[in-house]
């Protein structure tokens, strides 16, 4: 059966301080991925970028926070706009930094909970991204996701999340950088942590296919949120949150040929993208070749490419 894939574009640098990202939804064009989708054997349709909501006053009682009213508006147009990608499909949100996720997750949530199916959520990322606007000393919403998707307090501002995901549906996958607050909130969940310590003594395949095995017996629609920072900045130089010891190049094609062979996603963030940081779009490239796995692309189909 032919596979739907649908782009939609989230240009946001919003979410954090450091400008750039809202050109990630045009490097990961230019950097091939509907052509190598349909390389595949996906069906690809490109919906193009989508348009915020418009701003309505919201306010935060922490003063650290930045951007409150255009986030709202994003998660908003993204939710409604994932919602209506999954009748059609499989949405491929192209970042934009991760508070594109409170929109995504959301109009996924939605979809899930009207088919009467569980959603979970595979968050690949050095950051465990569990604050909620009143915890975040920052103000990045950027920071916040996690939280909002499992039914956090703090979110006033946000629509009512649809359909909270339990914590035990959700795996945090090679985080590597959580602050004291974050920590805490995570001793306080069932939450999956594999974080590097983690993923060092048992490998990258046993954890992540006990989750898979989760989601498959569940009968569920899977989300899985893939931060360039997931990955080691040595590879990936194309983000503003660089954290020592990510993964390496295979083993993030692992982590992605291990999720085409369980046949589980239903649908997919591309977030942290900051082309302004790239290096003559090498990150671009890998992100766009890990979605090629994830699709099914096997190791000894990929050409040899020179950086020279």
């Amino acid at each position: 059966m032919t596979r739907t894939c649908i782009l939609l574009g989230a240009p946001i640098d919003t979410g954090q301080k450091r400008e750039g990202c809202l050109m990630g939804p045009a490097a990961y064009r230019v950097a091939g991925l509907k052509a190598s989708l349909e390389a595949l054997g996906a069906r690809v349709e490109d919906r193009g970028d989508v348009a915020p909501a418009p701003l309505r006053p919201v306010t935060s009682t922490n003063p650290a926070v930045h951007h409150l009213a255009e986030t709202v508006a994003w998660a908003s147009a993204l939710a409604a706009a994932g919602a209506e990608a999954m009748r059609d499909g499989m949405p491929i949100f192209l970042g934009g930094d991760h508070s594109l996720s409170l929109g995504s997750v959301a109009g996924v949530a939605a979809h899930a909970a009207a088919a009467g199916r569980p959603l979970f959520v595979l968050w690949l990322d050095a950051h465990s991204d569990i604050h909620t606007p009143m915890t975040t000393q920052s103000g990045n919403l950027h920071g916040t996701p996690v939280a909002y998707i499992s039914g956090a307090a703090g979110f006033d501002a946000f629509p009512a999340f649809p359909a909270p995901v339990p914590a035990d549906r959700i795996c945090l996958f090679g985080i590597r950088s959580v602050d004291p607050a974050e920590h805490a909130a995570l001793l306080g969940t069932d939450m999956t942590i594999c974080d590097m310590r983690v993923l060092d003594e048992r490998g990258m395949v046993a954890p992540l296919r006990e989750f898979l095995d989760g989601v498959r017996a569940a009968n569920g629609f899977l989300h899985v949120s893939l931060d360039v920072d997931f990955l080691d900045p040595s590879i990936a130089p194309a983000v503003g949150t660089t954290v020592p010891g990510g993964t390496t190049f295979r083993e993030a094609h692992l982590v992605m040929e291990l999720l085409h062979e369980s046949g589980l996603v239903t649908s997919l963030d591309l977030v942290e993208l900051n082309p302004f940081l790239d290096e003559r779009g090498r990150t671009a490239r890998l992100m766009v070749d890990l979605v090629g796995s994830l699709m099914g692309r096997k190791v000894f189909d990929r050409p040899t490419r020179s950086f020279g």
